[in-house]
């Protein structure tokens, strides 16, 4: 085990960080007490966020390439972006599409559609053709705010489709809408559905998990007031998209609860991202483990230390670079967590401990695991089997009403997260799919995802969606789709096994031409491995963890190649390709 892994936390660790807790201790127990909120009660992101708006009308709200808008500002825009939307015709209850990228109108618009009771399907740019067809008949939406920007992805799709609004036709007709909050805002309960966030699923085509309004709530309260605890000076820069609950939950209700200043980026730029924190006051940010590394790699320059940000908050950051990300950029508190769109559980670092995701009150399981299948093991007796402190397992989190599973829009992909009888009869246990360390005293460390998705660049990517995008292209019969471990690259790098039909060469360029047409950039494997055959029998998934375990080292059987650029596509392999993507020098990246 590398030494730069924290295998337990201890309990007098955990008690010298209190005394430095104290300030903060109001704020934290403001927000604690929506910890109480159940089900039904009448709390909602749209009524929190109009709140803030009421007691912070001259506070700045929202920063943007030069733009600000203060607290009252953006809540009258939000109430008109609410007007044309009823006048449209969205009620308490409906689904709005909002298929844009990172800018104001974009929050706006989420935040129009949850203060009217409905909800918020976020949707994927990235998304193309059937994929996205596909999005879109999961949301059943009545309605789709579409960014002019994503003209071309709304293009990729069969079938024109029904029921769109131009962001600036909702724009230029909310000039002159009432701003005033809308009633109905009040009386919205927290189990009510606020937003669907798309996940990668293993039937290869994304899932919508549902985000209650119960479920952000608690995480205002716990990721928010206790873990971050922004003050209403702070500025928290967030580059990560609108679509993703780490921008929608995280970050927005660490600034509801602190009535602080959220700085937007439109994306994330390595180059630009310091030039960016300093430019909008930032005094906080929030990251993925990926955006870590690429900083690190970067060379070093004046404005590595010339901003304000105290604090980081996100999820991925590895042990091994912890440290050095800490010191180059000089910032005091981490604040790592851990969570899934549709998970029910959430750790957070509150303590500001090194090299940890933090720790829950609520119940949880680390468990062994069938590396073959991914999925839990059990004894004998037919029970799970937990591991011991500081070991690796399969995270569980238990069903309860405290902590509910809201599942997806689909009832059989909800139902096959669930692990029921684990331990006693009739519990009911959810299954991340992640493997964690079991760090003591509440805590872990997430290790890596299991399954047929893994993560890559910060998203999610399924291999069987990407092993679907191999049909049709000439000469390639057969593919099959994992990830692999790159050292110093954070996530699994997509790879393929394929195999080619008789007689028949790989032509790199036009693989990768088809490849880049119908999967998001980020989902476009990086290697490729020629083989004489791939296993179709019952015992492919076992064949599936060998090639795996290869990754992409050569051998005497197979022709390995890598993907240089969307132009010249995939090339014969060679020797520094890796540490190049590592890097964030590759032409694949």
């Amino acid at each position: 085990m590398s030494t730069d892994v924290r295998s337990t936390v201890g309990l007098l660790e955990l008690a010298r960080r209190l005394p430095g807790m104290a300030a903060e201790t109001p704020g934290m127990l403001r927000t604690a007490r929506h910890m109480l909120v159940n089900s039904t009660s009448e709390a909602s992101i749209g009524l929190f966020f109009q709140r803030a708006a009421a007691k912070h009308p001259g506070r700045p709200f929202l920063r943007f390439e030069g733009r600000e808008y203060l607290w009252g500002e953006a809540n009258a825009e939000v109430n008109r972006y609410a007007a044309v939307l009823t006048a449209r015709g969205v009620r308490r209850g409906d689904v709005v599409g909002v298929l844009m990228t990172n800018r104001p109108e974009t929050l706006f618009t989420a935040l129009a559609v949850v203060k009217l009771g409905a909800t918020a399907g976020l949707l994927n740019h990235n998304q193309r053709d059937h994929v996205l067809q596909h999005s879109f008949e999961l949301l059943d939406s009545v309605l789709d705010v579409v960014g002019e920007e994503c003209a071309e992805a709304l293009d990729s799709l069969a079938a024109p489709r029904p029921g769109v609004l131009w962001s600036g036709e909702l724009e230029a007709a909310a000039r002159a809408a009432d701003d005033r909050d809308p009633a109905v805002c009040e009386k919205i309960t927290a189990g009510e559905r606020a937003y669907l966030i798309f996940t990668s699923g293993t039937t290869g085509l994304p899932k919508a998990s549902v985000m209650t309004h119960l479920r952000w709530t608690k995480g205002m309260a716990g990721l928010g007031g206790f873990g971050v605890r922004l003050r209403g000076d702070d500025t928290l820069y967030c580059c990560l998209p609108l679509y993703h609950n780490n921008a929608l939950t995280v970050a927005l209700s660490a600034v509801v609860a602190g009535g602080s200043t959220f700085a937007l980026g439109r994306k994330f730029s390595a180059s630009r991202f310091w030039d960016e924190v300093i430019a909008t006051r930032s005094t906080a940010v929030i990251y993925i483990g990926e955006l870590c590394r690429y900083l690190l790699n970067q060379p070093a320059r004046r404005t590595d230390r010339a901003h304000r940000v105290r604090l980081a908050v996100g999820n991925g950051l590895r042990p091994e670079i912890w440290d050095e990300f800490r010191k180059r950029f000089g910032i005091k508190r981490i604040v790592e967590f851990y969570g899934a769109s549709e998970g029910n559980v959430a750790f957070i670092n509150a303590f500001g401990i090194d090299k940890t995701a933090g720790f829950t009150p609520l119940p949880f399981a680390i468990v062994e695991y069938d590396e073959a299948t991914g999925k839990a093991l059990r004894g004998k007796d037919g029970k799970l089997r937990r591991v011991r402190a500081g070991g690796v397992g399969l995270l569980l989190a238990k069903v309860t009403d405290r902590s509910p599973f809201d599942g997806y829009t689909d009832d059989a992909a909800t139902e096959s997260k669930l692990v029921r009888d684990g331990f006693a009869r009739g519990d009911c246990w959810f299954d991340t799919g992640d493997l964690v360390r079991d760090q003591r005293w509440g805590h872990i460390a997430f290790v890596d995802r299991l399954g047929d998705t893994f993560r890559w660049k910060g998203e999610n990517v399924a291999t069987t969606q990407v092993e679907g995008g191999f049909t049709g292209i000439e000469a390639i019969t057969q593919a099959v789709v994992y990830g692999v471990d790159i050292p110093g690259a954070d996530g699994k790098a997509g790879m393929a096994a394929v195999t080619l039909a008789d007689g028949a060469t790989l032509d790199g360029r036009a693989a990768a031409a088809a490849l880049y047409d119908r999967l998001p950039a980020y989902a476009v494997p990086l290697f490729l491995r020629v083989v004489p055959e791939l296993e179709q029998t019952s015992t492919f998934k076992s064949r599936k963890v060998e090639l795996r375990k290869q990754g992409y080292a050569p051998d005497d059987h197979s022709a390995l190649y890598v993907l240089a650029n969307r132009a010249d596509g995939y090339v014969p392999a060679y020797a520094d390709y890796a540490a190049e993507v590592a890097a964030g020098r590759a032409p694949g990246n």
